[in-house]
């Protein structure tokens, strides 16, 4: 099995807002990641996150795993956007920073077009969330590269 690339070779983002730590599985329909919650003061309060930041989990998972397809066909990493969220379901309204997490997206479609649909969940300790995620991979990256500055 080849060694996966740092996240930060996936994910066109920058610290502090790239929120994921490491890749650690991967498939021609999945990717897996993890991270540990952060009390960075960018979306803590009195040492917890809120849930609605799962989603933000996801589409970076989403992301890497689209940066992983370019990274292996000897791409660059393509900008994405994310479009929506169906189906979004938790069982907690917060984390508590310094958990653990682990970010799992199975592709169930990806058009020509660039529009994409993901299944996925993040879990952890008595944590589990859930949601069918849209997102948008347009071919013409250097318009938007231009754009997002």
């Amino acid at each position: 099995m080849n060694e996966l690339p740092a996240i930060e070779k996936l994910v066109p983002h920058a610290t502090p807002l790239l929120l994921l730590d490491t890749v650690v599985e991967s498939g021609d329909d999945y990717l897996i990641c993890e991270l540990t919650v952060r009390s960075d003061g960018l979306f803590d309060t009195r040492g917890r996150v809120p849930a609605w930041l799962g989603i933000e989990y996801m589409a970076q998972t989403i992301s890497a795993y689209s940066g992983l397809q370019s990274h292996q066909r000897g791409e660059p990493v393509k900008v994405g956007f994310l479009l929506g969220t169906r189906h979004f379901e938790t069982n907690v309204a917060d984390f508590a920073c310094g958990d653990t997490l682990r970010v799992t997206v199975k592709k169930i479609v990806h058009a020509s077009s660039g529009m994409g649909a993901f299944e996925c969940t993040v879990e952890g300790h008595r944590t589990r969330q859930t949601a069918t995620v849209a997102v948008y991979e347009p071919a013409e990256r250097d318009n938007f590269k231009r754009a997002i500055r």
